[in-house]
């Protein structure tokens, strides 16, 4: 079974929350949004105190090369903005809402309808995705929109979509790939026109049995997309691991996954463009897993920095 060659370890994984579907919580009453969601620079403000906002609205701005749009997971006025302590640890500029009622943006598709042609030109995919704040959600937060812009002289042939959630603790994405299959196929296939390629792989671990049979049916609808089920071993999901585990190519120290033909996506990130391009729906998190110790999520609720005190 494919893996990466040199390194690795197997931990004891502690799965615990493998076998809970993700729930959805209740509204809060007061939501605190940082402006610092990506790897790079801090969005600006564009809501100040007593404006009214609806869900889905953006609410500050990415202004630097890196950086990335921010939008409301709420809707409700605006009570500050002001520093809060995130999931971090450390203070940040955030954006405080009291939320009244949950009135969306009229943009957003909210029908759970499966929505799998794109009439979109490459560009504007990206454009796109720079406009409703999509980045990285496998953990770097990297501004999606800049990972696709392909250096003048660089081509990419792959497209690899990144299910192997290796930690021996995490399980947001198994669960998502199980929950949200089909969107993550729609989501690969924008992917690939957005940076045209004609080949997609999606690496899951061989202890996702569920997930790669279910995207192994899939893919028959899916021409070009293919799934490859690799061997478990810590840290799979690291780009460059992940790269070579499925093309065999090492990217070298110093240079981009692109330098190797390839680009890597998250398969949360995947999900994401899929609900952005094809609903509408810019990047929060209305849906959180509580499930067993994890807690995943964008707009930070006052409840959850409660619990998350408590882990």
């Amino acid at each position: 079974m494919k893996t990466f060659r040199l390194g690795g370890v197997h931990p004891e994984e502690n799965k615990l929350s493998a076998v809970n579907p993700v729930v959805t919580l209740e509204i809060p009453k007061r939501v605190m949004i940082p402006l610092g969601q990506n790897l790079g620079a801090p969005s600006k403000a564009l809501v100040k105190k007593g404006d009214m906002v609806k869900t889905g609205q953006l609410i500050a701005k990415g202004e630097a090369f890196i950086s990335a749009n921010v939008h409301s997971s709420v809707s409700g006025k605006v009570f500050k903005i002001d520093q809060v302590t995130d999931t971090s640890g450390y203070k940040r500029d955030a954006v405080i809402i009291d939320v009244d009622g949950d009135e969306w943006e009229d943009s957003i598709d909210r029908s759970t309808t499966l929505k799998r042609d794109c009439n979109l030109k490459p560009a504007e995919i990206i454009e796109k995705l720079k406009e409703y704040g999509i980045v990285g959600l496998g953990g770097a937060t990297f501004p999606s929109h800049v990972k696709l812009m392909i250096p003048e002289g660089k081509k990419a042939d792959v497209l690899i979509i990144n299910g192997v959630e290796c930690e021996p603790y995490l399980t947001s994405d198994h669960e998502l790939m199980l929950e949200k299959a089909e969107e993550i196929f729609v989501g690969t296939e924008i992917l690939m026109k957005a940076v045209d390629v004609k080949k997609a792989v999606i690496g899951i671990e061989n202890n996702k049995k569920d997930a790669i049979a279910r995207f192994t049916e899939i893919s028959k609808s899916y021409p070009g997309i293919e799934v490859q089920p690799l061997k478990v071993k810590y840290p799979q999901g690291g780009e460059k691991q992940l790269i070579e585990a499925i093309t065999g190519r090492q990217v070298p120290s110093g240079a981009l996954p692109i330098s190797v033909g390839a680009i890597v996506q998250n398969v949360g990130t995947t999900f994401a463009v899929y609900e952005e391009v094809q609903k509408n729906k810019p990047l929060f998190e209305r849906i959180v897993t509580v499930t067993g110790k994890e807690v995943k999520t964008h707009a930070t609720y006052e409840p959850e920095l409660e619990l998350l005190s408590k882990i």
